[in-house]
């Protein structure tokens, strides 16, 4: 790599890196691997940057990339990594409940099948139109709705179990 190629690419993983690891962060859950998979989608990227500047597809080229390897490492996923739910629930609600509500929605989505959930990310965390997001998932626009509304059925299912038992355990406390 030339010394010019060196420094785009050290700006680009600057400027991105911010953005991807929030998008790594809702796939995988957890902010330590959000940041090995950031780390490996970057050191991937770095590895073909003068190839990717004459293709001028470097953002296409990296969501792709961060999608693939999110969802390589979770069919690897050996049954000793399999998170456990939550242990201990918060006895002051009216303090923590908007803290709550993210939890609830990243252990929700983390049940959710790896490529549905991805397609709910792209689509409505990093707003990518369906044809980006099928684009990046590396299948057919028709794939990507479909895999986003069962995913948003699936989530406002859980949801509305959740609302119903907070609720009863609001009014009846």
């Amino acid at each position: 790599m030339h010394s010019q190629d060196d420094e785009e690419a050290t700006a680009f993983v600057k400027a991105s890196y911010g953005r991807l690891l929030r998008e790594a962060f809702l796939l995988c859950g957890d902010a330590g691997r959000a940041e090995d998979l950031v780390q490996t989608t970057l050191a991937k990227t770095v590895v073909v940057w003068s190839r990717l500047q004459r293709s001028e597809g470097i953002d296409n080229y990296v969501q792709r990339t961060l999608i693939n390897t999110y969802l390589s490492a979770r069919r690897r996923r050996a049954w000793w990594e399999q998170p456990f739910s939550r242990l201990v629930e918060s006895q002051a609600r009216d303090e923590y409940v908007g803290v709550e509500q993210r939890d609830w929605l990243r252990r929700a989505l983390d049940a959710l099948p790896a490529r549905q959930r991805a397609a709910v990310v792209l689509r409505f965390y990093a707003d990518l139109s369906e044809q980006d997001a099928a684009r990046a998932l590396g299948c057919s626009v028709g794939t990507v709705k479909s895999l986003s509304s069962r995913g948003l059925r699936t989530l406002r299912q859980r949801w509305v179990g959740v609302d119903a038992t907070t609720e009863h355990e609001v009014r009846y406390a």
